[in-house]
């Protein structure tokens, strides 16, 4: 039996932010038990929902030097589909509204403090992992530690690291002198080569020169963070490794998307009934959302942080023509004031054609990948995305640009060979997006026989965790040996 430790600073289903959460529930779940027993350390956030809290027992706690001072460590556990998680706790660190703030000092303190605990724990829960398989920089600090503060103990001598990448854009940096005052590391680790980057202390930066092994979430997105434009300053760090680094593409978890079982469908359908059934979704959510009722209009979906990131910049550049088009329009998320302002001014003006939802709900959210025909991701850059995959399995057809996890997952539509699970486009290019929106449109409209055929091979497209855990377990034997 070989020992994993997941180390996170988010997780399903005790706390979530993004897509980082769903991957550090849901992998766990998926590995075999006959052969790894997988183990998952989080931050106990005083804002996680009181049900949750209630599920934790008291472990033990002791207390840690860090930041010339002696600081309180508590240990909690829980067990949740059958994977056991710890719990740091420390209410100064840990308290607050939301498991993230806004002074990134303060958030590299945090973060280092929770690194250092998650490894001065193990001893105490007498658990010896293998492998400690670390994720983005709120946990960059582990592999360095490990190599430095904890070698000298023969408890953690020969346990490998593996440093996952979510989204290389957030790195925790900040000043050399106050990083090395907080991490208590000689000056030894802050040069070029090490945790230093352009003057700062890059806590991910650390994570990556030091790991065993480096991942991200899609192959594409591996190849994109080795070149000037994804590479985010570390494009050079990550060619240098670039034998140790591999891109495996997340899963979803099929139990809470499936159109055949969702509860929040007023009509649930699978990949046999959807000619008749889907667009019982699409009238429900027209009449719930005030739109023209009409179950043979073209509807688009958008589920989405309002960002840059996200494409919104081209979308609000042929929004005006887009809405020419005889389409429907639903959004739904909240962002960039911008953009949250531009769909809401397209809702005052084409009030039957676009609805802009500025919040977030999860039953609204499951509605949109239901009724749809198609959804809009055209993004900048998408380390794996997890909203396509959804659409794939609900049947409603991806638009998206060629990039990182969206190249990966979606197939583009070949009219010749009656190929393809979507619709895609190359360039970051507002008027070539508004191209394949209207390919979309014609096929849907034109060659409906073709159209149903795309949505048959989509909800037959494979995206469960059981596939990406396969390539992980192949990973830990690998670096194991």
């Amino acid at each position: 039996m070989k020992n994993i430790l997941f180390v996170a600073s988010e997780g399903v289903p005790f706390i979530k932010t993004g897509g980082l959460a769903d991957v550090v529930g849901s992998l766990p779940k998926a590995i075999d038990k006959k052969y790894f027993d997988v183990r998952v350390v989080l931050p106990k956030y005083t804002c996680m929902k009181q049900e949750l809290k209630d599920k934790l027992e008291y472990v033990t706690h002791f207390y840690m030097d860090f930041h010339w001072k002696n600081e309180y460590v508590g240990v909690l556990q829980a067990e949740v589909d059958g994977i056991k998680y710890y719990f740091i706790d420390n209410e100064m660190f840990f308290g607050g509204f939301a498991p993230y703030g806004d002074n990134a000092l303060y958030e590299i303190e945090k973060f280092a403090f929770f690194s250092k605990a998650a490894l001065a724990i193990l001893p105490l829960i007498n658990f010896r992992p293998d492998i400690i398989h670390c994720h983005d920089w709120q946990t960059g600090l582990i592999p360095v530690y490990l190599k430095e503060r904890f070698q000298g103990n023969e408890f953690f001598r020969g346990i490998k690291s593996i440093m996952t990448i979510h989204n290389l854009k957030f790195q925790g940096k900040w000043g050399v002198q106050e990083v090395k005052d907080i991490t208590g590391l000689p000056d030894y680790f802050f040069t070029s080569d090490k945790l230093e980057a352009f003057r700062d202390a890059n806590l991910l930066k650390g994570g990556l020169v030091y790991a065993d092994a480096i991942t991200t979430v899609s192959a594409t997105y591996a190849e994109e963070i080795q070149t000037e434009f994804y590479g985010e300053h570390l494009d050079g760090l990550l060619r240098a490794r670039k034998h140790d680094l591999r891109g495996i593409v997340n899963g979803i978890d099929y139990d809470s998307f499936n159109p055949e079982t969702d509860k929040n469908l007023t009509h649930p359908y699978n990949a046999v009934n959807f000619r008749k059934e889907k667009a019982k979704n699409k009238v429900a959510l027209q009449k719930e959302l005030g739109l023209a009722v009409d179950e043979k209009k073209m509807m688009i979906g958008i589920v989405s942080r309002l960002t840059d990131q996200k494409g919104f910049d081209l979308i609000a550049y042929i929004m005006d023509e887009l809405c020419q088009d005889e389409v429907q329009l639903v959004v739904l998320g909240t962002g960039e004031e911008r953009y949250e302002n531009m769909f809401r001014h397209f809702d005052w003006k084409y009030n039957d054609k676009v609805s802009a939802n500025i919040y977030y709900s999860d039953a609204l959210s499951h509605k949109i990948y239901a009724a749809c025909d198609a959804f809009l991701m055209p993004s900048l850059f998408e380390p794996c995305g997890l909203s396509q995959l959804m659409s794939l399995k609900y049947g409603t057809i991806p638009i998206v640009r060629e990039t990182g996890g969206l190249k990966d997952t979606v197939e583009p539509y070949n009219e010749y060979e009656s190929t393809g699970t979507g619709f895609s486009f190359v360039n970051y290019n507002a008027h070539e997006m508004l191209g394949t929106i209207r390919y979309a449109e014609k096929i849907y409209y034109d060659k409906k026989r073709e159209w149903n055929k795309i949505v048959d091979r989509a909800m037959a497209a494979d995206f469960s965790w059981a596939v990406s855990a396969d390539k992980y377990t192949e990973m830990y034997d690998w670096l194991i040996g």
